[in-house]
């Protein structure tokens, strides 16, 4: 995917679900993978030409892992002109020793976004930019049929009433292989995720069955995008 396809897919994200508004202040979550990454690369590249002003920040949540280091991530930021924060947390033990979770995702996920969360009403944010891309939206609705019995999908923009944030989704229209291919092709500094529970959970049985169901009926992730953003359901 070349810079332009991706500038375009998040331009029409934001502009479809009013996503910013004059001198918003939007933090992002970097966490080093491929999708955060190129999250930040679109708002900063198209803060300077989109016709509403606005502010970045980037954040990256440190789970206290000693394998994870930022400096690839802090030099990328520094090329991209976008202020960088890290929030060091030890989170990773307290799940992974202390808790000793048998599933540790959930509890993991909910401390790490309530880190998250705090460090951007820190910094005066007023919004905060989640990477999730269009392959998210559709696992996501997978996951709720198939393990809550519900139709139900995270909306492209949600207000936090706990912390007086919105969530902001500027990716949902590009498909994961597209962000990796962008990602690769350019280069960037993906760091490698130390979570010993990496790519074992729900979402990825979601994506397995998905690529089966590709084999016999080739167009079926875009036919449930669609039936999403066509169904009425709360944000869409």
């Amino acid at each position: 995917m070349k810079p332009q396809k991706l500038l375009t897919y998040t331009r029409k994200a934001i502009q479809d679900y009013n996503m910013i508004q004059p001198n918003d202040k939007i933090a992002i979550g970097i966490s080093g993978g491929k999708d955060s990454l190129t999250l930040l690369y679109a708002m900063a590249k198209l803060k300077e030409f989109y016709p509403v002003p606005y502010d970045l920040v980037a954040i990256t949540v440190d789970l206290g892992f000693p394998e994870f280091h930022t400096e690839a991530l802090e030099e990328f930021c520094v090329k991209l002109q976008v202020p960088y924060c890290v929030e060091h947390t030890q989170i990773g033990e307290i799940v992974f020793d202390y808790r000793k979770e048998p599933n540790p995702c959930s509890l993991c996920s909910r401390m790490r976004k309530g880190a998250f969360n705090e460090a951007a009403v820190r910094l005066n944010c007023n919004k905060i930019a989640y990477a999730h891309h269009k392959d998210d939206v559709i696992d996501s609705f997978l996951m709720s049929m198939l393990y809550e019995g519900r139709i139900h999908t995270f909306s492209p923009v949600t207000y936090l009433e706990r912390s007086k944030l919105t969530l902001i989704r500027p990716l949902i229209y590009a498909y994961e292989g597209e962000i990796k291919s962008f990602a690769t092709t350019y280069q960037l500094p993906i760091c490698k995720n130390p979570c010993p529970a990496d790519g074992v959970t729900k979402r990825q049985e979601a994506k397995d069955l998905l690529l089966e169901l590709k084999h016999t009926v080739p167009e079926v992730k875009e036919r449930i995008f669609s039936a999403i953003t066509g169904s009425g359901m709360d944000g869409w």
